[in-house]
């Protein structure tokens, strides 16, 4: 036999019979139409998200991991060897000021300062202002003949050791 398209049929079993509901209760389907008592889950379009039937769901059984400082400064750090291959290029000269960094690309946004970090290293003598720097890259600078300018409202200081109190 031939295939065309009248006489073209699905598998059998392909085609389910939809369940009609609600007809009484001889049909078996009938009162609650199998969705049980009243309440939440007896309503259309409704799922308990995270319900797995009375176990303890897996957002409870799993453990807290980590914890985010809604505090937190964003600073953008650079390291004394980018700043060497800008100057290099000619993208950077003279004063280096937060301003001039974003310009030339060095940072992307200053949202709360700009810290020099000790990475690469530098030759060229440069006067450089940022809000933090790391003691390593303040000498690096130093040693090339230049100057890092702190510009920072609070400075970083490092903790004071407060004397013990004595056990008797």
């Amino acid at each position: 036999m031939t295939v065309t398209l009248n006489n073209i049929k699905d598998n059998k079993g392909a085609r389910h019979r939809k369940m009609t509901v609600g007809r009484g209760i001889g049909s078996g389907k009938g009162k609650t139409s199998g969705r049980g008592g009243k309440g939440q889950t007896a309503r259309t379009g409704v799922a308990i998200k995270g319900f797995e039937g009375g176990q303890t769901p897996i957002h409870r059984r799993l453990p807290k991991r980590g914890f985010t400082n809604n505090l937190r400064k964003e600073i953008a750090a650079i390291n004394t060897g980018d700043i060497q291959r800008y100057l290099d290029s000619g993208k950077l000269s003279g004063k280096i000021n937060a301003e001039a960094l974003k310009s030339a690309g060095v940072v992307k946004k200053i949202a709360n300062g700009v810290k020099l970090l000790a990475k690469g290293g530098i030759k060229t003598a440069i006067t450089i202002e940022v809000d933090y720097a790391s003691e390593s890259a303040i000498e690096q600078v130093k040693k090339a003949g230049g100057e890092v300018i702190i510009i920072s409202k609070k400075l970083i200081a490092k903790k004071a050791e407060k004397p013990r109190p004595e056990k008797k």
